[in-house]
């Protein structure tokens, strides 16, 4: 349980490293992030940091958060995350967290809400080969063949790989690296791609 930072996804590039060599990097506006409250084992069970990201229209914020943001004494904030920390006693509502938290050469994990697809067929969503394209097969050459057990148990388990909705699901990769953090900008660069559309939200957390 590390801390983290809230970001969006501005898109990907590429740079040069020390060797000359072109890098595909992922380019994160992160923070700064207000902290909004903070989570004790005492009164929550748990220790977390609470985060708020985003500027928000004061006509756009209903009257139970604009209410939560005054009693925190917080500017709103369009987002808020969790990140669970071993020890709560270093941070304070109002204290502001920034790209300074990260270094050149870290190793982070990212979490995003990946692209919808939509409903997919099974070779699309999760690799099917699909029927073969001769031997008399007709307008079935996408489909996912059988998918019963015979007679016994005589229905379809459980987890059964089928066509439906794909995408659009909380995403987390691992092991990612920081190429530059551009304290100025509030701007990471992170080697290779992270889950989620352009403007999306991302958090990124120090790998454990």
């Amino acid at each position: 349980m590390s801390m983290g930072i809230l970001g969006r996804k501005v898109g990907m590039t590429q740079v040069f490293d020390e060797e000359g060599k072109a890098v595909p990097v992922t380019v994160i506006e992160a923070g700064p992030c207000s902290i909004v409250e903070i989570r004790t084992p005492e009164k929550n069970s748990y220790s977390a940091v609470q985060l708020g990201f985003g500027e928000v229209k004061p006509v756009k914020e209903t009257k139970p958060m604009k209410g939560y943001f005054e009693k925190q004494n917080v500017a709103p904030k369009r987002w808020l995350r969790e990140f669970r920390v071993d020890n709560t006693s270093d941070y304070q509502v109002g204290q502001e967290i920034t790209v300074s938290l990260f270094q050149n050469g870290e190793i982070v994990d990212v979490i995003g809400v990946s692209k919808g697809k939509g409903t997919a067929g099974v070779m699309k969503r999760h690799g099917f080969s699909g029927i073969p394209m001769s031997h008399g097969q007709s307008l079935t050459h996408r489909h996912p063949g059988s998918i019963g057990c015979s007679s016994y148990p005589g229905k379809v388990i459980k987890g059964r790989r089928m066509a439906g909705h794909m995408g659009s699901e909380r995403v987390t990769t691992k092991n990612l690296t920081v190429f530059a953090v551009d304290e100025e900008n509030n701007l990471l660069l992170i080697k290779g791609s992270v889950p989620g559309a352009r403007d999306g939200l991302v958090m990124i957390r120090k790998t454990a």
